[in-house]
């Protein structure tokens, strides 16, 4: 099976909806395929609901949304046992967490007991309800969406939760063209509301998955990339604008992620390019900046793209 011609089908169908975010779309697949989630950040009205959905369409997934809220219950997203009084048994009803492709659209703004309901769903690919655990189908990812500037009535993500996602990929505006062609497209009748109308065929089936996430197991990776990498995890530790480098976890990413993008790429190797591609997104909400580099104006890209220079590229 080739990726690199399942990926140009994947292309081709999303063009029908999506315009723009080419690379934001290209890491949510990445992220897919390596069995991984992703944490979007991006103001409103960048797309992000709409490239979720056009993922589900496109490998045949159910796809499900929850809006969370401060006043949101773990039971609200995992389910409940509910008692009825003409059996006079207890049956289980379940929660919208039990979906493939679920957007959890403004996660931030759920209290920390909420979220780790959420974080046991997405280590453990399971949901406890009343002491017994209940598996999710496969395939599981989580798209969790978080606005970048609006703090009222939000509460931090827990870092043993953001570490969970493979990716943090930033939506920003799209280019003066791509939304001239979204206007162009809403004034011939395209509706995002109604993806049904649209003739968005499933690329790649639930029964191919495996075989796909198989292939990429299979992408050599040769000694000195897996130095490259360790290497580049090992510096943020040592970086002097960062108080937090990336764990082990954070190597593990870097490594599925890569391989992944290698495969898009029709490569069964990694190289250290696909490396350096991928460093910000993986990197980026796992480390944590120091004060001092906060004030000179450095961001958790910033700092990343600095320890990427500053590390030997493998010959």
């Amino acid at each position: 099976m080739k990726i690199s011609q399942l990926y140009s089908s994947i292309r081709v169908q999303a063009a029908k909806v999506i315009v723009g975010q080419d690379d934001v779309f290209e890491q949510i697949v990445i992220a897919f395929l390596s069995g991984g989630h992703v944490l979007l950040e991006g103001v409103p009205g960048t797309a992000k609901t709409l490239m979720a959905k056009t993922l589900a369409r496109l490998t045949d997934a159910v796809f499900g949304r929850i809006q969370f809220t401060a006043d949101l219950m773990p039971s609200d997203i995992v389910g409940t046992q509910v008692f009825d009084l003409d059996s006079g048994r207890f049956h289980l009803r379940k929660g919208p967490i039990f979906t493939q492709i679920l957007l959890a659209d403004e996660i931030n703004r759920a209290p920390a007991k909420t979220q780790s309901a959420l974080l046991e769903a997405m280590e453990e690919r399971q949901a406890t309800i009343d002491g017994a655990a209940y598996p999710l189908d496969e395939p599981f990812m989580v798209l969790a969406t978080q606005n970048p500037i609006e703090y009222e009535g939000t509460y931090p993500l827990p870092e043993a939760q953001v570490d969970r996602f493979l990716l943090k990929v930033l939506v920003d505006y799209p280019s003066d063209e791509a939304e001239q062609e979204v206007l162009q497209r809403y004034h011939e009748g395209f509706d995002a509301h109604k993806l049904e109308e649209v003739d968005i065929r499933p690329v790649i089936l639930q029964d191919e998955l495996a075989d796909v996430r198989d292939e990429i197991r299979r992408v050599t990776v040769e000694p000195g990339v897996f130095r490259y990498i360790c290497n580049l995890v090992s510096a943020t530790r040592r970086s002097p604008d960062l108080l937090l480098g990336g764990s082990p976890r954070a190597s593990i990413a870097l490594l599925q992620s890569s391989k992944s993008y290698a495969a898009l790429r029709g490569r069964a190797y990694v190289v250290p390019d696909d490396v350096k591609a991928l460093a910000a997104p993986v990197l980026r909400h796992r480390v944590l900046l120091r004060p001092e580099a906060e004030i000179e104006g450095i961001d958790a890209d910033g700092a990343v793209r600095r320890i990427v220079a500053g590390v030997d590229v493998p010959r």
